[in-house]
């Protein structure tokens, strides 16, 4: 882990840069209430405050846990720390792009809050959630003005001007042909009788003796599609059952064991899960192969194109940080929060 949080933290300044600018939404619920002499850093003059420091951690995290990765209590101190030189980089980038008289028109910003507020069920939810997190709206546009600001900044001084040229993209793809395999997959219908985990005996008994007059209509010839439209208690019912296609570690272990021994076209037995009782059809199977070149160029070479740009950005704000005034105060009690 050691490893991967150095890696990680290799483009610092980057994590919120050079990504899709960050929902405010998820951090919502994490932020509190902006003051004066809660900061973090002052870079040339500017104070970064504890509250955005918190929400760019929560940011950060849920970023990272959703590449499979995770952090344990020791190893949060480093990670602060990146997510503060982050935050002083975005700073530095946005304080450029004042200077370049990037600005952010209401209407374009009026467009951003929309889609955050699509998130909640009505203007009210919106509002308490803000209220909840001791912010306002008014901070949530400043926020969102900023990253904007930054985001353009990159794409006019960066993104613009970098290209690969499709021989560079064509021999990353021949040389790393591991990052390009397909795994097994199998596309499977099913049919769930619910039971809920905390049942008694009686509850489970019957939907036993439910799924097994199902099972008998399937042997007696009945189509198996039909059938899960009319009686399966999963969402998948009103598609005959239908999960699609997907690998292994996509489904809880007792049914994906099942799944991927199961013959195309076949049956399952009974399988027991925490959802309740299932029977599984598999209608198709893709083996292990490799992507095309032609199915993957435009993804890699945009993959490739973002990587470089995320160098000029780096070395950009190590030149910032030389020349700008910059004062930490984050503390090791705050680390470890």
């Amino acid at each position: 882990m050691k490893k991967d949080l150095g890696d990680w933290f290799r483009n610092a300044t980057l994590i919120l840069l050079c990504t899709v600018i960050m929902n405010p939404y998820p951090a919502l619920a994490e932020a509190t209430k902006r003051t004066a002499d809660e900061k973090v850093a002052l870079v040339n003059g500017t104070v970064i405050t504890k509250v955005e420091f918190e929400r760019e951690m929560t940011a950060a995290l849920r970023q990272m846990m959703s590449t499979g990765r995770q952090i344990n209590q020791s190893q949060l101190p480093e990670f602060s720390k990146g997510v503060l030189e982050s935050l002083i980089g975005q700073e530095l980038i946005f304080q450029e792009s004042r200077k370049k008289g990037i600005k952010i028109e209401d209407n374009v910003l009026n467009e951003q809050i929309e889609k955050i507020k699509k998130g909640f069920p009505d203007e009210e939810a919106f509002q308490s959630a803000l209220e909840k997190s001791q912010t306002s709206e008014d901070i949530l546009r400043s926020d969102l003005r900023k990253k904007l600001s930054v985001q353009n900044y990159i794409d006019q001084e960066f993104s613009k001007s970098t290209s690969i040229p499709e021989e560079d993209v064509k021999s990353f793809y021949n040389s790393h042909p591991e990052a390009f395999k397909k795994p097994e997959q199998i596309r499977a219908r099913h049919i769930l009788i619910k039971v809920d985990p905390n049942a008694d005996a009686d509850e489970k008994k019957k939907a036993k003796e439910q799924i097994v007059k199902i099972q008998d209509r399937l042997k007696k010839g009945e189509d198996f599609a039909e059938l899960a439209k009319e009686v399966s208690g999963c969402p998948s019912a009103e598609k005959g059952g239908d999960l699609g296609f997907f690998g292994r570690g996509q489904m809880v272990p007792p049914f994906e064991k099942v799944a991927f021994a199961l013959p195309q076209n076949e049956v399952s037995d009974i399988v027991e899960t925490q959802f309740g009782y299932h029977l599984i059809k598999v209608v198709d199977k893709k083996t292990e192969s490799v992507s095309k070149y032609d199915e993957v160029k435009d993804r890699l070479q945009a993959y490739m194109t973002q990587l470089k740009v995320r160098e000029k950005v780096k070395a950009h704000v190590d030149k910032l940080i030389e020349k700008a005034k910059i004062e930490r105060y984050l503390e090791e009690s705050t680390l470890k929060q």
